[in-house]
């Protein structure tokens, strides 16, 4: 097989829906493993790599929001597509919280996966290019590897999530501009520039926690009211 075929998991214990999720991301051309339960992803994502994760929430053995967890606590770095029947914007951030980097309700529209997934691979083939010579980038007493997703942050060591990483690599590639919420949200999660959401707003307060020593008063990700957010690596500039 050409070794620029993308692999995914989809973890998905309602076997009609992962025959048919197999069949149509087939007919897009990348290969895909199946497997039904949380124990067994865990397991074979030890054992082989993925470009990308399909992952329900309700699974037998270990629950989709368990197996997203245990992915983020290892240095396994690659984008989760987390699927549910729960809709709520409550469900949803329990999801990107555990790591997600993307949510989407069921019943979905194909298409709209297929848009997701294409999306995801697109953005994570962009993140992988180098945003500095160095590996690792430093501001103030915070660090980050943008190359396996670790950083040191206020509280220690920690993985950001891809979806983190991400927003990070975007505001850092271009420090000391203002980057507005619509372009956030079009290069990093794909979506319509018109669309109403909150997302980049809570990813913002996530990314002020891990590196603000004062989130209330940011000195590295600045809000310009009705504009967007400003990086700085150096506040007193």
């Amino acid at each position: 097989m050409n070794d620029s075929v993308k692999k995914i998991l989809v973890v998905e214990d309602e076997a009609h829906l992962a025959k048919g999720l197999q069949f149509n991301l087939e007919r897009e051309g990348y290969q895909v493993t199946l497997v039904d339960n949380g124990q067994s992803a865990v397991e074979i994502l030890g054992e082989e790599d993925f470009d990308l994760m399909i992952l329900d929430i309700m699974l037998p053995k270990l629950s989709g929001l368990e197996v997203a967890r245990r992915i983020r606590n290892t240095d396994m770095r690659f984008p989760i597509l987390m699927l549910s029947a729960k809709s709520t914007d409550e469900d949803r951030e329990l999801g990107l919280a555990a790591g997600a980097d993307d949510y989407l309700a069921k019943p979905f529209h194909l298409p709209e996966l297929l848009l997701r997934v294409k999306g995801i691979l697109r953005r994570w083939e962009w993140y992988r290019e180098p945003v500095h010579d160095q590996g690792i980038f430093q501001f103030g007493d915070n660090w980050i590897n943008f190359a396996s997703g670790k950083a040191k942050g206020c509280s220690g060591e920690f993985y950001l999530t891809a979806k983190e990483a991400l927003l990070m690599k975007l505001l850092v590639s271009q420090k000391g501009n203002i980057v507005t919420r619509e372009e956030l949200l079009e290069k990093v999660w794909g979506y319509d520039p018109q669309t109403e959401t909150r997302t980049v707003d809570n990813f913002v307060a996530r990314l002020r926690k891990y590196f603000e020593k004062k989130p209330q008063s940011p000195q590295h990700i600045i809000t310009h009211r009705e504009k967007g957010y400003e990086f700085k690596s150096d506040p007193k500039k």
